[in-house]
């Protein structure tokens, strides 16, 4: 019995030789945030993937979000959250509470949770060394930002040193003013300019579906040509916007594979990453 167990765990490690071997030494952007971000033992499981792959040698850029978070301190003060096209309306008083509970409270907990578990990471946001530039996006938004630059020597000054880059989405302008800026957008952006092999983006459901109440109607593979009927045929919609028009602006930016995956499935990232089956969507030209 223990010969079988053993037999198994070699055959695993033996399949996602390959998979270790190409990705070695390249770039792989992660965009986190949904549920696994919420249920702790999700949240575990993600955060020992990326140290895994981490310490078989590839550079883990991990971005997150935090919706939830945002929308129960939103609450706590008594302050309407409110979605236009997917995107949270940000005025003054809410881009000061992005910026707090992303920048502070959920990236040093993430930080914090990498070190428990034996990895080595290190906290940034947009504003840290001008990452993240950006302006005011056209339309009844409030201040979400649309990205104008993106300077990567902070993310890949920490890489350099031995870190994973944990970065919480807010950027600025030349004046200072705070944007809140979409984490898959931003996710995007970063992994074009970090010239990454690999965005994966964890979602709360299997991936796109042509029916978001059938799981049974996964589509595992989208051309980016197929994108615009997507969305007028409704099956792209909501939040869903933004989160496929980032991974299709990536694979135009030359990232090689853009997927969203379920990230309620534990280690799903090296599911995705370490086998041929994947998981949830992939996005190619």
């Amino acid at each position: 019995m223990i010969a079988d167990c053993n037999n198994i765990k070699a055959k695993v490690l033996t399949a996602a030789l390959p998979y270790i071997q190409k990705y070695t030494g390249k770039t792989v952007v992660v965009k986190y945030g949904g549920n696994a971000m919420i249920h702790p033992d999700l949240k575990k499981a993600v955060m020992s993937d990326i140290i895994l792959l981490s310490l078989v040698g590839i550079h883990v850029v991990l971005v997150h979000g935090g919706g939830p978070e945002i929308s129960g301190m939103l609450k706590k003060l008594d302050i309407p959250s409110r979605f236009v096209d997917g995107l949270r309306y940000t005025d003054q008083e809410t881009a000061e509470i992005v910026q707090m509970v992303l920048a502070g409270k959920t990236n040093k907990n993430l930080v914090s949770l990498l070190g428990q578990l034996g990895g080595k990471a290190i906290g940034l946001c947009g504003i840290d060394g001008g990452m993240i530039k950006a302006k005011k996006i056209q339309g009844d938004y409030g201040f979400v930002g649309e990205i104008t630059e993106i300077n990567t020597e902070p993310i890949t000054q920490a890489i350099q040193s031995g870190y994973i880059p944990v970065i919480a989405t807010v950027g600025t302008d030349c004046q200072g003013q705070t944007y809140n800026i979409n984490a898959d957008t931003a996710a995007a952006e970063i992994a074009a300019a970090l010239k990454a092999i690999n965005i994966i983006t964890l979602t709360d459901i299997r991936g796109l579906m042509r029916d978001i109440s059938d799981e049974n109607s996964l589509i595992p593979v989208v051309k980016i040509d197929e994108v615009e009927k997507l969305m007028s045929d409704g099956i792209i919609g909501g939040g869903m916007i933004p989160k496929v028009k980032s991974l299709k602006k990536s694979v135009l930016s030359g990232v090689e594979k853009a997927v969203m995956i379920d990230g309620r499935i534990e280690h799903s990232i090296l599911i995705e990453m370490f086998s041929d089956e994947g998981v949830g969507t992939m996005f190619i030209k």
